[in-house]
This record gives C-alpha cells, sequence and structure tokens, in this order.
C-alpha cells in the first residue's frame, strides 16, 4: 500500500498539465513525456521512500499517450487515485486503463472542446465583432475560463471515481485489466484502418483485361498494406539502433519505392 497523495499535490498535477503538458509533444510518445512530467509530484510523494520503484512507475507513466488535453484530467485522476490504493502493484491496470480510454475520450474531447466550442462560440465572438460590440472580445475569454474550470474539476472528477474502481473492484483487478487491455488493441486496429492509407496503383493488361493488383489485395483483406507497413515499423522499432526519427526516413524511402512499383516494372 503506498502513501496518500495531499489535495496540494493534486492541484500541482492539475496545474501542470493544465498548461506545459504538451510542451514535449514528439512524435514518439505523443504526449507521453508531459504525461510523466505531469504526475512526477505525486510520484515522488507514493514512492519517495523506494526510488527504484519511482523510476519504474516514471518509465511507465512516459509511454506513449495522445488525447485531447481537457480529458486527460480523467485520466489523471484516475491513475493516481488507483495508484495511491494499490500502489506499484496497479501498474498494469494503469496502464491498460490509459491505453483504452485515451481514444475514447480523444473522440468525445476533440467533439466538445474544440469542434463544437469553437464553431459556437467563436462564430458568436465574431458576430458581435462585425456590428462592433465590445464584448465579443469577452465571450472567448469567458468561456476560456469556464474550460480551465471544467478541467480543474475533471481531475478531482478523475480521482474520486478512481478511489472508487479500486475499493470496490480490488478482487476484480485481472478482469478488468483485461478489458481495458481489448478495448485499447481495439482501438489502435481501428487507427491503423483509419488514419494509415495506401493504395497500390499497380495494373497489368492481360490481353483486353486489365487487373488490378489492389483489388485483388481487397478481395484477400481490406487494408492488408496498411496493416502490413504497421507491423513493419512495430518490427523495426524493436530494433537496437531505431528510433521515430529514423523510422520516419524508412517509411518515406518506403513510400517512394511503393509509389513507383509502375515505373519500376514498366506498367
Amino acid at each position: 500500500m503506498s502513501r496518500q497523495l495531499s489535495k496540494k499535490t493534486l492541484q500541482k498535477v492539475c496545474w501542470r498539465n493544465m498548461f506545459p503538458f504538451q510542451w514535449s509533444w514528439n512524435y514518439e510518445t505523443m504526449q507521453g513525456s508531459g504525461y510523466g512530467w505531469v504526475v512526477w509530484p505525486a510520484m515522488k510523494e507514493l514512492y519517495g521512500d523506494d526510488p527504484e520503484k519511482m523510476k519504474e512507475m516514471l518509465r511507465a507513466e512516459s509511454g506513449y499517450f495522445n488525447t485531447t488535453p481537457a480529458m486527460s484530467h480523467l485520466i489523471m485522476g484516475a491513475d493516481l487515485a488507483l495508484q495511491e490504493e494499490l500502489g506499484a502493484e496497479s501498474k498494469d491496470m494503469v496502464m491498460a486503463m490509459k491505453s483504452g480510454l485515451m481514444g475514447p475520450f480523444a473522440g468525445v474531447g476533440d467533439t466538445i472542446f474544440l469542434a463544437i466550442y469553437r464553431a459556437v462560440f467563436f462564430s458568436i465572438a465574431s458576430y458581435f465583432a462585425l456590428d462592433g460590440v465590445p464584448f465579443g472580445l469577452l465571450i472567448p475569454i469567458i468561456t476560456s475560463l469556464f474550460i480551465i474550470f471544467t478541467r480543474y474539476k475533471f481531475t478531482f472528477l478523475g480521482y474520486s471515481q478512481g478511489k472508487k474502481l479500486a475499493s470496490e473492484f480490488a478482487d476484480r483487478i485481472a478482469p478488468i485489466t483485461e478489458c481495458a487491455s481489448i478495448l485499447g488493441l481495439t482501438v489502435v486496429g481501428g487507427l491503423v484502418a483509419s488514419v494509415v492509407t495506401y493504395s497500390l496503383d499497380l495494373e497489368f493488361v492481360v490481353g483486353e483485361a486489365t487487373l488490378s493488383v489492389q483489388s485483388y489485395l481487397d478481395t484477400m483483406m481490406p487494408k492488408l498494406i496498411p496493416l502490413v507497413i504497421v507491423l513493419f515499423s512495430y518490427w523495426l522499432l524493436g530494433k537496437k539502433k531505431m528510433n521515430s526519427t529514423r523510422l520516419i526516413f524508412v517509411l518515406l524511402a518506403l513510400g517512394m519505392v511503393l509509389g513507383n512499383l509502375g515505373r519500376i516494372f514498366g506498367v
């Protein structure tokens, strides 16, 4: 059992998340480095007497993470509550929860805090400004303050729900972890099919018939090439001297080759 988090530490985590969370955004872990920095005060309070355990949890917390910043408060709150109740034993459950929730929360958060918020309130502010009404300048400021207040509350809402999850379902951690892992893998699988796109423009003319290689691949398995590209990238990242930057150049070279297959084969 680890130590209890103070309200001051939770507030510090909240305000770190509010502003500098994405300052260290990168292509390898996206928001992961920022996530590790944000929860650092809580890690010190929970595992301050065990440096090795603290390093282990910080290393895990700094892994891949990406969601709408406003929704990350809910995940961080629940994350810290689970660690407070279960200690480092919650590591697998926390990682599964993060990977399982970041995708769905991103969809909800992008819709509410980006699409709807900007479209509605900034449009209203623009109409006020076009009519020469000074109040239009205050609308973005007022709504931004409301969002900051909401994000602050989200941290403690996630924390309270995480404590409830840990206390009421402590004997069912394994099934919950497995379900969250399945959800995370499902989200990643959906992203592979929707985000990674490639169409093989390779055709062969046999007599009067034109045979499209891509149509045959789609018959066997739709999105087969994107899946192969993702699996190839995953395999490369497991190599000792490979990192995300080098992988980008490898994928650029691969794209050039695949994009010129017609010229290579003379078809």
